[in-house]
């Protein structure tokens, strides 16, 4: 571990959550104060609020000096503020949790147990008894069943914001989109293979209201299937659409050398006006479209520019931050 390394980042994305952060802090302080946790940085990152949360947060950092601030300029969405949290993170053992008091900084000395002791990469939280209404649990449910089978990655809950991790997985993952979701996935395809879970606490909301709507249901099973694409095919997209396109081609190629058999051999006159000489052509041009489209994405993913750039207005006690 190098000099300049903690003991524990807690990293904390939030969106109008100006009641909930003092009573928070507070909440943190007590746990590290209890478990002798000194060497630590509290990140919070402000996405893009409308209230006074970035407020709230300076004048927290006057009273508790372990507390560092990101604020966008706009809303960008929590994939975004994680990314942007793990990129400043100088913890050992990193922490994620909402800033709504539904996760529990309770339980802090455990997660960092899992890591530090039994040697995890990464330990999500299961929320095992929600206090949501069941219009949020009923959808959970059936997203993670899907997410389970398509990952193979046996967590009951991977949508739960409180997990911890190693300093290098959070290093080593790049979080985009809304595939905060899918971080032990994405941990998964980087190598990380001891991922762990841990049922926790789950409050009630005190303070604002949920976020969760149809929307962001709708595009979780989106992501799912880009995210399983991504990492099966993502520095190699050729193997995909090449296959395709070389599959298509031949079947194609075939149909049409058939038919042209018959047109010499067998003299048959009007070949094209048999539907199968249409389907062989448009298989051949979707087989040689699709081998384009390998060529072009084998390119695009060579060179393709650094997708997690966001306009950064503030920064608290962090020295620099790529927008």
């Amino acid at each position: 571990m190098s000099a300049d390394t903690l003991d524990l980042t807690l990293v904390i994305p939030l969106f109008n959550e100006e009641e909930s952060l003092p009573e928070l802090l507070a909440w943190i302080d007590r746990v590290v104060q209890a478990n002798d946790i000194k060497r630590l940085e509290v990140i919070l990152v402000d996405d893009g609020s409308t209230d006074g949360s970035w407020r709230a947060i300076t004048d927290l950092k006057a009273i508790y000096p372990w507390v560092k601030g990101i604020r966008f300029r706009r809303n960008y969405g929590k994939s975004a503020a994680l990314q942007k949290g793990f990129e400043a993170a100088k913890g050992n053992v990193v922490i994620t949790m909402d800033a709504d008091l539904q996760d529990s900084p309770e339980e802090i000395p455990s997660l960092m147990f899992m890591i530090n002791e039994e040697n995890y990469d990464l330990v999500s939280g299961w929320k095992k008894h929600r206090k949501d209404p069941i219009g949020k649990t009923l959808p959970s449910k059936l997203f993670n069943a899907v997410t389970r089978r398509a990952s193979g990655i046996k967590l009951h809950d991977f949508n739960c914001g409180l997990k911890a991790y190693k300093h290098d997985v959070v290093k080593n993952i790049e979080v985009y989109g809304e595939m905060h979701r899918y971080i032990p996935v994405i941990a998964k395809w980087a190598g990380f293979r001891r991922i762990g879970e841990k049922v926790v606490e789950h409050q009630p909301r005190k303070f604002g209201y949920s976020k969760f709507g149809l929307e962001r249901m709708l595009n979780g099973f989106l992501d799912i299937m880009s995210i399983m694409f991504v990492g099966k095919f993502g520095k190699r997209p050729m193997h995909f659409f090449g296959t395709l396109g070389v599959l298509f081609f031949t079947v194609g190629f075939g149909i049409l050398v058939y038919l042209s058999y018959l047109k010499i051999a067998e003299e048959v006159v009007r070949i094209s006006d048999r539907p199968v000489f249409y389907f062989g052509i448009v298989t051949l041009i979707i087989g040689s479209q699709l081998f384009l489209t390998g060529f072009l994405a084998e390119m695009i993913s060579r060179n393709a520019p650094h997708r997690n750039r966001y306009k950064i207005a503030d920064l608290i006690d962090i020295d620099h931050l790529e927008e």
